[in-house]
């Protein structure tokens, strides 16, 4: 039976001590990730299956138990449930601790996995070798250090987020996304890729491909190695690199345009599901400054053209010069690359001008400047596309933005700046769906301004940094290209003021209904709606 609530307060109160349920599902989880870091201590376990079961068991066990202890009995609905009260939610002692142990583990698992285990030339030990029977039960093959972390990946969004649906339970919405992106990181981004695997032999090899990975969230996917194996395991992996070309200009236009980029951000990214799940005790912790939105503008479409330059110029190296030959010659390729995004940039500059800002209006131009610009010095006999040569952009990338932005800033630094610091700064995928959403999508949160009273609670929670309660105070269509959907404002409103919708193009950015004194004729509003 649920207690009744008669503080009324919206800001919560201190944390209560942690209740019993609470200290043993402490202690279950501790002691299913000790027996993972005693393993990286090169303990032997002698029956390595029986153990990760355990272990996973246990973390996944604890996890769940932990939410149990903390919102059963509760009353449903969105409380703070003292998030600046607790150290590890506040940038307190345990929250630097976390954020320097997933830092820590980060940097090893990316350039120093022979620490934990990998030995490329013989029997894997240490943490790695824990996980070599389940990775052999999935795909034949031991386990590598990505296999390793996909695995605590998957049961990472799996245990939090049934947390997070119990913490939630009161929204649907809610509730049907999380059980999303939970199956499409078990399915598609785990076990799937590991069954294709167990299809590869001496004729056949194709690519680990985890299939909700889209370009350029998954820049690699047109390097001429994985091209090749496309190519040479017959119409499956032409299949595959066909479907990966159809995701990228028909797939995600079509789906934006309908819901938004949510449909990719909050209900199929992994990325994203990690951040929802795993990270939601820390998502009021992103900074909603001015600031902070003008430096994610600019480092995040700069991401988007470094990465549209890397896959141009891989892309090229393998394209040869024989009309006769090749269909595709390189000249060809990076001539019809140029004519695309001067096309596309042309198209938006005529239809949607108005509704770019001036500096996004300038940033366009000198991006596409700067690209054409580089584009041509290979036709004015520079030997190498972009000045630099393909394979230093590519190690650039994949070092920079693949493995410390994504990787080790982008989660190790959750407990610091928030859930979501490599999708609002770092992510190009984010950013080519943010751009379809701004200018091209019917999906926007509509608000009531004159419901809205003002608490706050909205911007609180909003992961990306986005001041809802501006907009709702004004009343104002919330439409920005950073928005993923997650409907968290929404579900977190006393009030019922946001809303999220799909509707028509027209007025939907311009939307601002809310009667502000006498400077709105209210007669002259009605009838115009």
């Amino acid at each position: 039976m649920s207690t009744i609530q008669r503080d009324m307060s919206l800001t919560g109160q201190p944390p209560k001590a942690l209740n019993a349920t609470q200290k043993i599902a402490t202690v279950v989880g501790l002691a299913g990730l000790a027996i993972i870091t005693l393993a990286g201590f090169n303990i032997d376990f002698p029956n390595k299956t029986l153990w990760l079961t355990v272990s996973l068991v246990a973390i996944t066990a604890g996890i769940i138990l932990f939410a149990k202890g903390a919102y059963q009995g509760e009353m449903e609905g969105i409380k703070n449930h003292g998030v600046w009260f607790k150290s590890i939610s506040s940038r307190g002692f345990w929250a630097w601790v976390a954020g320097i142990a997933l830092t820590g583990f980060y940097i090893i698992l990316y350039f120093f996995a022979e620490y934990l285990g990998l030995n490329t030339e013989g029997e894997n030990t240490g943490i790695i070798a824990l996980f070599d029977p389940f990775s052999r039960l999935l795909s034949g093959n031991p386990a590598s250090q990505w296999f390793v972390y996909g695995t605590l990946y998957t049961v990472a969004i799996f245990a939090f987020g049934i947390k997070f649906i119990w913490k939630y339970r009161h929204n649907r919405y809610e509730k049907i996304r999380t059980v999303s992106v939970m199956f499409f990181q078990t399915a598609f981004a785990f076990l799937i890729p590991e069954f294709m695997a167990r299809l590869n032999s001496e004729s056949f090899n194709l690519p680990y491909y985890d299939l909700k990975n889209i370009w350029p969230l998954n820049y690699y996917n047109f390097e001429q190695y994985r091209v090749d194996s496309f190519i040479s395991s017959g119409e499956v992996g032409l299949a595959l690199l066909i479907f990966g070309i159809v995701s990228i200009f028909v797939i995600t236009p079509i789906l934006t345009y309908k819901y938004g980029k949510r449909w990719y951000c909050s209900w199929v990214c992994g990325c994203g599901g990690l951040a929802e799940t795993a990270g939601d005790s820390f998502r009021h912790l992103s900074d909603k400054s001015m600031n902070a939105w003008k430096i994610e503008r600019w480092v995040v479409h700069s991401v988007l053209v470094f990465v549209v330059v890397m896959t141009t110029a891989v892309v090229s190296t393998y394209l040869g010069y024989d009309p006769n030959k090749y269909w595709l010659t390189k000249n060809v390729f990076l001539i019809g690359v140029g004519v695309f995004l001067t096309v596309l940039f042309a198209a938006i500059w005529y239809f949607k001008k108005d509704e770019l800002k001036q500096d996004a209006r300038y940033g366009a131009i000198g991006y596409l400047v700067i690209i054409l610009a580089l584009l041509g010095l290979h036709f004015s006999g520079q030997g190498n596309v972009f000045i630099f040569e393909a394979e230093s952009l590519r190690k650039s990338y994949g070092f920079l933005i693949g493995a410390i932005f994504s990787g080790v800033i982008g989660t190790g630094f959750y407990p610091i700046f928030g859930s979501r610091v490599w999708c609002r700064f770092g992510c190009p995928m984010a950013a080519i769906l943010g751009l379809q959403q701004r200018l091209f999508s019917k999906f926007r949160i509509t608000t009531n301004g004159g419901q809205c009273i003002s608490c706050g609670n909205c911007s609180t929670y909003c992961e990306m940094g986005i001041d809802v309660r501006a907009y709702a105070q004004k009343g104002e269509n919330i439409i920005r290209a950073s928005c993923v959907g997650c409907g968290i404002c929404s579900a977190v409103c006393p009030r019922g003021v946001l809303k999220l919708e799909n509707g028509p193009l027209e007025g939907r950015i311009e939307g601002n209904d809310v009667l502000l004194g006498n400077d709105v004729n209210l007669m002259e509003l009605v009838n115009k709606n």
